[in-house]
């Protein structure tokens, strides 16, 4: 693919099928999903599943050049909106005012079976 104005920043996972992040102009974009600090995917309750995806998502963007702080907009995904307000208690640990703008869309499941929260961001570099 010869896109000189994207740069892509791989997944740390060899088998992964998808960039960590890509960015343009200025802004990048992330997906990511519950994992853990040595790379395992976590597939226990709710919290510790959105503290997984929410501090790869900052791992990511640091990696990338940027942080939490220049998160523009955050789409999450989640199996059961009733996950929702446990969601939301972790989020505001890692994000503060003037808060990201934000969409919580649920949907009938995930990539992995038991994965229950993913997030897909845009973030200012620098």
């Amino acid at each position: 693919m010869a896109n000189h104005d994207l740069t892509f920043v791989a997944d740390p996972d060899a088998d992964s099928i998808s960039s960590d992040v890509v960015g343009f102009a200025g802004v990048l974009v992330s997906t990511q999903i519950p994992t853990r600090a040595d790379g395992s995917l976590e597939l226990g309750d709710i919290s510790v599943q959105s503290e997984c995806t929410l501090q790869a998502l900052k791992v990511a963007l640091e990696r990338a050049g940027s942080s939490m702080d220049r998160v523009m907009h955050l789409t999450i995904y989640l199996t059961d909106m009733a996950d929702r307000a446990a969601f939301n208690e972790v989020y505001q640990r890692f994000f503060a005012k003037p808060w990201p703008v934000r969409a919580a869309i649920g949907v009938a499941a995930l990539a992995v079976e038991g994965m229950r929260v993913e997030v897909t961001a845009m973030a200012a570099k620098g």
